[in-house]
């Protein structure tokens, strides 16, 4: 790869997802939460990393749903819009 496409000069710091452990009932929730997140702060990338899950994981639908629901009825539109195209390329419609 040419070395142009590299950031060496790059002093940003990994995002911290504070996630629990991954066998702790509150993990999927988390990790749905820390997905959009990282999409609102522009990087998906690191929160898939983070958590094992791609944006759109099926296994996530019902906590973004959730998610989705308080957004909307807390006037974050933000948040429900990047809810929104989780679950569409979930493949459910919203």
């Amino acid at each position: 790869m040419s070395r142009a496409f590299v950031k060496d000069d790059d002093h940003e710091p990994e995002p911290d997802f504070r996630l629990p452990e991954p066998d702790s009932p509150y993990y999927d929730e988390a990790a749905a939460w820390a997905l959009i997140q990282g999409a609102n702060q522009g990087d998906s990338r690191s929160a898939e990393v983070a958590t094992g899950y791609r944006w759109g994981a099926p296994a996530l639908v019902e906590h973004i749903t959730r998610i989705l629901t308080k957004a909307e009825g807390d006037g974050e539109d933000r948040i429900a819009q990047l809810a929104r195209r989780f679950l569409r390329e979930a493949g459910r419609n919203s």
